[in-house]
């Protein structure tokens, strides 16, 4: 990888980033592997098809007056960064840091890791030397729920890990370049995910499936009850992950050309465009499979389930083709953001002082960029990254609500700020996503099926604030 040579002037990160560039990294970056898979598991904890499409309307609503309302933050604070940069502004620079800490550590990491895995594990469907079975390693025992967990190398971990050092290798190259590899596997990934939308709803129609999942069985037989509610919120957790990471485009707002404007606009069409496929996607899964049929597809691979019901097994292979180029270009959005928000924390003195520097050829946080494929490397050879995403999502969730919380406060104690574009339905819409998100966490909390994981995510945040009080008083001193 390319090193970060001093700098000896300050260099500018290059404005290339344009509407539809920044659209697509909000597009790109949310589609990846899960609207193929987490249906089956959805449908599995809430039981009838009705309440599945439910958990993903809800879950792109969520998300949608989530974009609404940081469209005002992202106006207001057009730099590097995005939510940690709203959360240091709108509460303080302890939840800021703590964002970052857990965003580096699980959150942004964590995913790269779980989706290269994936990548990886499409790819040995054309290619089955790529095993991933443990040949040089160990197992853990870890009390449940976490279970066993394989350490070490596999096939299919060392093919993740050179596709996490190919795309930062791009990504160090210069944002122009991955941009627009961003827009182009965005475009390929979207249209191919229209096509099994449209294929499933036209000649894969299956009409004892449309009858079963369509007729008396579509909702429950009590209807929908408040002792479903608590179900439907830790169902929402695969649903939720799988609309994650809209809010990445704010974390390269210093690259955009008009991130005043164009920020919100990204956000909003992008979270509307993709919760639009995704109910459809799940609808179209509906008209081709039973229900049980999808609760209980091989490997939970639903997206796989319907195109070998359509076609046999050549649906199989374009269905592994499909989710590698959606898992490869979700990964580029992935790297390319993430390492803005080391860069900020930088210059806060909150991170490797030399991560604040970008390289003075190719205006990229390139030792941001290395230190984030470095762990992230680290992870997918720890086999825990499942694990870490599965207790992450509650302090996402968390992060989340204080965001949008740290707009009111912004409104009231600065006033004088200017904003280009202010959250439509304030106050009420971005109360209700508030109070919608913390219902969500408290809900993550105290069910049992999530409780655990939830737990040791409140954990790992504390241990940030530990971190960040020796930090400052250590390193930044």
């Amino acid at each position: 990888m390319t090193s970060t040579p001093v700098q000896s002037e300050r260099v500018e990160f290059v404005r290339a980033i344009s509407r539809l560039d920044a659209t697509a990294l909000v597009v790109g970056s949310m589609i990846g592997s899960g609207i193929f898979i987490v249906s089956a598991d959805i449908l599995r904890q809430v039981g009838t098809p009705g309440v599945l499409l439910l958990v993903w309307l809800l879950s792109g609503v969520v998300t949608l007056l989530g974009a609404l309302t940081y469209g005002e933050l992202a106006a207001m604070f057009p730099k590097a960064g995005g939510q940690y940069v709203y959360l240091r502004e709108g509460i303080s620079p302890l939840f800021g840091y703590l964002y970052g800490w857990t965003l580096f550590v699980v959150i942004q990491t964590g995913t790269i890791a779980a989706v290269a895995v994936a990548f990886a594990r499409f790819t040995s469907v054309l290619w089955p030397w790529l095993s991933p079975d443990v040949f040089l390693g160990t197992t853990l025992h870890v009390p449940a729920p976490i279970g066993d967990i394989a350490v070490g190398f596999s096939r299919q971990r060392i093919f993740a890990i050179l596709s996490i050092v190919l795309l930062t290798w791009i990504n160090l190259r210069g944002v122009r370049t991955a941009a627009f590899i961003q827009t182009s596997l965005t475009a390929i990934k979207t249209t191919a995910l229209a096509a099994l939308i449209l294929l499933g709803l036209t000649i894969g129609r299956n009409t004892s499936a449309i009858a079963a999942n369509f007729g008396p069985s579509f909702w429950p037989a009590a209807g929908i009850t408040l002792a479903i509610v608590p179900a439907i919120g830790a169902a929402m957790v695969g649903s939720l992950f799988s609309m994650d990471a809209w809010n990445n485009v704010g974390f390269a707002s210093g690259e955009l050309k008009n991130p005043e404007k164009d920020l919100p606009f990204a956000m909003a069409a992008g979270v509307l465009t993709v919760t639009t496929l995704y109910v459809l996607a799940n609808v179209a899964y509906l008209n081709v499979l039973p229900a049980d049929a999808i609760a209980h597809a091989p490997q939970d691979r639903v997206g796989t389930a319907a195109l070998q019901a359509m076609f046999g097994t050549p649906g199989l292979y374009m269905m592994a083709v499909a989710i590698m180029i959606s898992t490869f270009g979700c990964n580029n959005g992935l790297i390319l953001s993430g390492a803005r928000v080391y860069y900020a924390m930088a210059q806060d003195n909150l991170f490797f002082k030399s991560a604040a520097t970008l390289h003075p050829t190719y205006k990229t946080p390139a030792l941001a960029l290395v230190v984030q494929a470095v762990w992230t490397c680290l992870l997918c050879l720890s086999g825990t990254y499942g694990q870490l995403l599965n207790f992450v999502i509650f302090a996402a969730v968390v992060f989340y609500a204080l965001t949008a919380f740290g707009l009111f406060r912004l409104r009231k104690k600065r006033p004088d700020l200017p904003r280009p574009v202010r959250a439509p339905g304030y106050p009420l819409l971005p109360a209700l996503y508030v109070v919608l998100t913390g219902l969500i966490a408290v809900d993550l909390l105290v069910q049992k099926a999530t409780q655990t994981y939830s737990m040791l995510g409140l954990l790992l945040v504390l241990v940030g604030v530990v971190v960040y009080y020796v930090w400052r008083r250590v390193v930044a001193a």
